[in-house]
């Protein structure tokens, strides 16, 4: 999937402003000016734009613009995601470390969790998530991957592309696409034993965030669920009044 062009907006300037080119305080293009630069789109702009400011990296007032604020990003990671292109772009700004690969029979509990049949076979994958610049020290969260159990090929090229998607993965080698995304989102303390991986404290605040992939036919074919400390990840989302 191509990236959105929202996002490459915002890499641009981001990559600008974390350049010196436009310097802290300083005022970014109106958003007509961006539109002509990018030739893009003015709602394409205020998404881009919107990033920039999920980032800490600029401020927005009405009539006065958009203020550069810091040189750097923030170092939590936030997410913004409404659409399945915009998560294919969250992997992109992600390294994903395989940490192990088994094939389960889930027991009841674990298909309660899950919401799948007990009994059912899946392949299990743990990844380490590491921001983009790959930094070890400060680990984006623990993901623990379940897909169909046929498609034993995904691991291994998901060792090779550690930036794209499991589900993209599994488009791309077996033709099964994903139509919708459920996602559940809840806070859970820290377990003991991730704790010293994501070197978090054991029992502080962290974020459960569950993603289970369905196909056409509302079938489940992919199920993550990933660990957050709670400094390192925000989840935001725009509520929208239905038009009468």
């Amino acid at each position: 999937m191509r990236t959105p062009l929202y996002a490459q907006v915002a890499r641009e300037l981001s990559a600008a402003i974390t350049s010196g080119r436009f310097p802290v305080g300083s005022l970014l293009p109106t958003e007509f000016e961006l539109c002509d630069q990018y030739g893009t789109s003015r709602p394409t702009v205020r998404l881009a734009l919107q990033e920039l400011q999920a980032m800490g990296l600029v401020s927005r007032k009405k009539r006065l613009g958009t203020r550069v604020e810091s040189a750097s990003p923030n170092t939590g990671y936030s997410q913004s995601v409404a659409t399945l292109e915009g998560l294919v772009q969250l992997a992109e700004d992600q390294v994903r470390i395989v940490c192990k690969v088994e094939t389960v029979v889930v027991d009841r509990p674990t298909a309660k969790r899950l919401d799948v049949l007990p009994g059912s076979r899946w392949i299990r994958i743990e990844l380490l998530r590491l921001p983009g610049d790959g930094n070890v020290e400060q680990p984006v969260g623990w993901t623990e991957t379940y897909i169909d159990a046929e498609y034993t090929d995904v691991p291994k090229l998901l060792r090779k592309q550690p930036k794209v998607l499991v589900s993209s993965l599994i488009e791309s080698l077996h033709g099964r696409r994903v139509a919708e995304v459920e996602q559940t989102v809840r806070a859970v303390p820290l377990a003991a034993e991730l704790a010293p991986v994501l070197h978090a404290q054991a029992g502080s605040p962290a974020l459960c965030v569950m993603r289970r992939y369905l196909d056409h036919t509302n079938e489940v074919f992919e199920i993550a669920i990933t660990i957050h400390p709670a400094d390192r990840m925000v989840v935001k989302s725009r509520l929208r009044r239905d038009r009468p």
